[in-house]
């Protein structure tokens, strides 16, 4: 199968929210964005919800690989030592005491808030008294 390019040409701003969903699921996001997709019936329907916002272009596929002859003599890559995964360290004791240290230092340091004290009355409050 071929696959498509699939490139956007008009913003979905305004569009509806079912036709932005859809170019966000062919892989799209904003003007002049392309993306390759597999010329499958779902990726086809989605292209169908969508066709003025998007152009499409097809792919050929690419030729694959071919196999080395037999006689032909194979390149070895170098192997490599298998190097055994270290296991995440674990905070020692003291690394733990420095640690409370320093929360205790940084909560010590925070302002906190003035509290408010019982003000006189404004003047505007005071006419309304009497």
């Amino acid at each position: 199968m071929a696959d498509l390019v699939v490139t956007q040409v008009r913003s979905s701003i305004g569009a509806k929210p079912k036709h932005r969903g859809t170019l966000r699921a062919l892989g799209l996001g904003r003007i002049g964005k392309s993306n390759t997709l597999p010329d499958r019936p779902e990726i086809r329907g989605m292209i169908a919800k969508v066709p003025h916002m998007i152009t499409v272009d097809e792919e050929a596929e690419a030729p694959t690989k071919k196999a080395p002859a037999a006689n032909a003599p194979a390149a070895k890559a170098p192997a490599k030592a298998a190097e055994p995964e270290k296991a995440p360290a674990k905070k020692t004791a003291a690394k733990k005491a420095a640690a409370k240290k320093t929360t205790a230092k940084k909560a010590a340091t925070r302002k906190t808030p003035a509290k408010r004290t019982a003000a006189k009355p404004s003047k505007s409050e005071e006419t309304r008294e009497s």
